[in-house]
Order: C-alpha cells, then structure tokens, then sequence
C-alpha cells in the first residue's frame, strides 16, 4: 500500500482510496490532482483485501478504481463499498473499459467513469461526484430530522389527546357530581314549594323556574355526554348506534349503522378514537354535505377495525380537502396515528364524501361472528 500527500494551502483536504495496480498510473492520477491544485491525500491498494481493509477505517472521502486487476473487478470492489454504512462517491478510472460498460456500472450506482486518456477531466468529475455526496448526506440528515420531529410531533399529539380526553372525563365526573347534583336537589326544592305553597303568583313563579331549571338539567347532560359518553361503556358498536339514532333524530337525515359483528373489543384508545371520528364525521356531514342519507360501516378483520362514515352529499373536490384546515381533516389524521391507525377520505363532486379509518388491533380482539343490521 502507498500512502501519499498532495501538498496545498487549502481549508479541505480530499482524501482518497486509489484501487491501481499499476505505479506509473496512480503517480498520474496523483501529478493530474495537484496541476488541477486539489489537496488531496492518497492510500494506493492493489488487492481486494487491502482495500477492504482500507475501506472499513472509514477514513475517506471518494474511491478510484481501476476496471480490471489481477483476479477481480472494479465491481466486486462496489460491493464492499456500497456495503459500508456510509458509502462514499465510488468513481472508475480505467482504460480497459469500454462505454456500454461504464454506462452499466453507473446504472448500478458508481458515480462517473473516466479514461485514463482523457485524465484532465478527472479533478471535474471528482468535484462533481463530492458536491452530489454532500447534497446526498443533506437530504438524508433533512430526512432524519424531519422523521424525528414527525415522532416527536406524534408523541406530542398523543399525549395532547390523552390529557384533552382525561380533562373531559374529569370535567364531566365534576358536571355530573356537583352541577347535576345540585340542579337536582333545587328541583325537589321548587317541586316541594309548588305542592305546600297557596298562592297562584308562587306556584307560577315555581312552575317557571322548574322548566328553566329542567333546561338547565338537559343542557349540562348534553355537555357531559359531549365530553365523555357514558354510552362507551358499553362497547364500541352500541356507542357508534347511539351516535346514529341521536344523529338522525336531529338532523332527519337517514342514518344506518352495519357491524361485523354485535361486539368489536377494542382498546379504550382505540375505541375513543373510533367514536370521536364518527362523531367529526357526522358533523361536517350536518354541515356542509347536503345530504339526504349517511351510512356507517364498522368492520373487524385480519387485525384491522375498519370504520367507514359514507354520505350521499354534494361531495367537494380533492383541492379543498387538500386545505390546512379542511372540515377538521387534520386533527383526525392526528387522532388516528395516536392509535397507530391512517386516514383516507374520498369525495368527488356530486358524489358523496366517504371518510375511513383503518386501526390495528392488538392480537386480543378476537373476531365476534355475527351481522347487525
């Protein structure tokens, strides 16, 4: 092995691996650099192992190589380079291969070819290969940190939907305890007046403050079941069919609900988010569709729920669902990878909107065999 040094004042010195079994050859390769004034440093190896040895130290920048020597190719050296975690520019300096193969080689990822008549182009192509490295390594880092801000973000998004869902459980325990309790014991109260009380101007006054109060009562139970329907408790199929009924019994929009089967266990998590999409779901249909009908479709099979909310809308076009802030798109996409689930949302003009929600389940949840219609 021949280890030189190219002499320059200069702030980067380029260090290279020089696969070359000929002397006369690389002292050419190491006179053509330092005319073109590229520092550089040189390692000359003239066997596979040699140069795998070299390679594994990870102290260079770019590969030259010879085509042919004595028992392998420049190719079999390309293997063990694009083997190395962080494979540098791998370029072939050769004057027995001909254009068809250098054409090939390139297709297979090596940087450039040069002839070694044709050596004045080598500092360029050296350039050339370097700067295609650099702008390589920093789509990679760009990637890496984009993925991990995209698993912070995730992480981030999670537990903001974890602590807004603890906070609406809390807030509703607090409206159900207090609030309704108290509502409820002033309404035995007034009642009581109504019944001991002899005057008519009373007993209106009581009357009026009883169907104020009754509103009141109505109102915060909305809230709680808003915030945290006791209906999950009851399983995923009969919240989403509860959905439904109070959906349709608001709206008079036509609403059906079909299940694989009466019972889907799920995780709370995944149950919550299940039922928060359908819920979102049957808003922006109540807002925006025009519908005249809406079908939900909760199935269960090979480890996937699937939950499908379908409408017979004025659909809208892919540009307005690509918008930031499209009908809450983006907070649902947010609450399906909370759950390690995706979303897809298809609509057309005039043809509807359908908004789907496939979720991994956890080996537990086992298929239930039955059809709800």
């Amino acid at each position: 092995m021949l280890i030189e040094n190219s002499h320059l004042d200069t702030d980067f010195v380029v260090r290279i691996l020089h696969l070359e079994d000929s002397l006369a050859d690389h002292k050419l390769v190491v006179l053509t650099l330092r005319r073109a004034g590229m520092a550089c440093t040189f390692a000359q190896v003239d066997t596979l192992e040699a140069f795998d040895s070299q390679l594994a130290s990870g102290a260079f920048d770019i590969v030259l190589a010879d085509y042919r020597l004595p028992g392998f190719t420049a190719l079999d050296a390309w293997q063990a380079a694009v083997a190395q975690p962080e494979p540098v520019p791998f370029i072939l300096l050769s004057g027995a291969i001909g254009e068809a193969a250098a054409v090939d080689a390139m297709r297979l990822g090596i940087a450039d070819y040069v002839l070694k008549d044709d050596m004045a182009r080598l500092p360029h192509v050296i350039a050339r290969a370097r700067e295609m490295h650099q702008a390589q390594l920093a789509r990679k880092l760009a990637a890496r940190e984009l993925a991990d801000s995209q698993q912070r973000l995730a992480a981030l998004t999670e537990h903001l939907q974890s602590s807004i869902e603890q906070e609406r459980a809390a807030i509703a325990r607090e409206i159900h305890d207090d609030i309704g309790g108290a509502l409820t014991a002033i309404r035995f109260d007034l009642a009581w007046v109504a019944r001991h009380s002899t005057q008519a101007s009373v007993r209106e006054h009581t009357q009026a403050a009883t169907a104020m109060l009754q509103h009141a009562l109505g109102a915060s139970q909305r809230i709680m079941m808003n915030l945290r329907p006791p209906i999950l408790d009851q399983g995923l199929v009969a919240a989403i069919e509860w959905l439904a009924e109070n959906f349709e019994r608001r709206t008079g929009l036509h609403t059906q609900v079909c299940s694989s089967a009466p019972h889907i266990p799920v995780t709370d998590a995944i149950q919550l988010v299940a039922y928060r999409t359908v819920q979102e779901a049957l808003t922006n249909v109540s807002k925006y569709a025009q519908a005249t009908s809406v079908h939900i479709d909760l199935t269960h099979s090979e480890g996937v729920l699937t939950l499908e909310v379908a409408d017979n809308g004025c659909g809208t076009s892919a540009s307005a669902l690509a918008k930031p802030k499209a009908f809450g798109i983006k907070g649902l996409r947010e609450r399906a990878r909370t759950v390690d689930g995706w979303l897809d949302i298809s609509s057309q003009p005039g043809q509807g909107t359908s908004v789907i929600v496939s979720i991994p389940l956890p080996s537990l949840a086992a298929p239930a065999q039955g059809v709800l219609p």
